[in-house]
């Protein structure tokens, strides 16, 4: 939700990071041929893949990849050495948090009126069904 909880891109990333990044670029599929040449070379390695992407969710997630914004979203907290811009950003920031707090907020009394709905609904009709079935009941007798 926040800038400051996404990762952030080491400045001098070395040769596994790398690797990492690209697996990530490439999808879950890679993931996965990875894991099982892993398995196929030396065991250990496909194992140590397997209890990795257990442990990182990758998994089990609907994908791997990264947001394609990482990057902006590691530069956006980044001082700009004007004060009267960082200023400004960060009210920004704060005001756009805020205004997604109270639209999550909206959306969620607008699901619960139209679950509601739907329960005074299924209600009523059933309310209706039961007068009906009576009513067929007293007719018949």
């Amino acid at each position: 939700m926040t800038t400051l909880s996404d990762p952030v891109a080491p400045t001098h990333p070395g040769w596994l990071y790398r690797a990492e990044a690209w697996l990530d670029q490439k999808g879950k599929g890679a993931w996965i041929a990875a894991m099982v040449l892993g398995f196929v070379f030396f065991w250990p390695i496909g194992l140590a893949l397997l209890a990795y992407m257990i442990w990182s969710k990758r998994m089990f997630s609907k994908s791997c990849r990264r947001s394609k914004t990482w990057r902006s979203h590691a530069t956006a907290m980044t001082p700009s050495g004007n004060s009267a811009f960082d200023a400004y950003k960060a009210d920004t920031l704060a005001r756009l948090e805020r205004e997604q707090h109270d639209f999550e907020a909206f959306l969620e009394r607008l699901r619960e009126a139209k679950d509601k709905a739907e329960f005074d609904q299924f209600m009523d009709e059933r309310a209706r069904a039961a007068r009906e079935e009576e009513n067929d009941k007293d007719g018949d007798a």
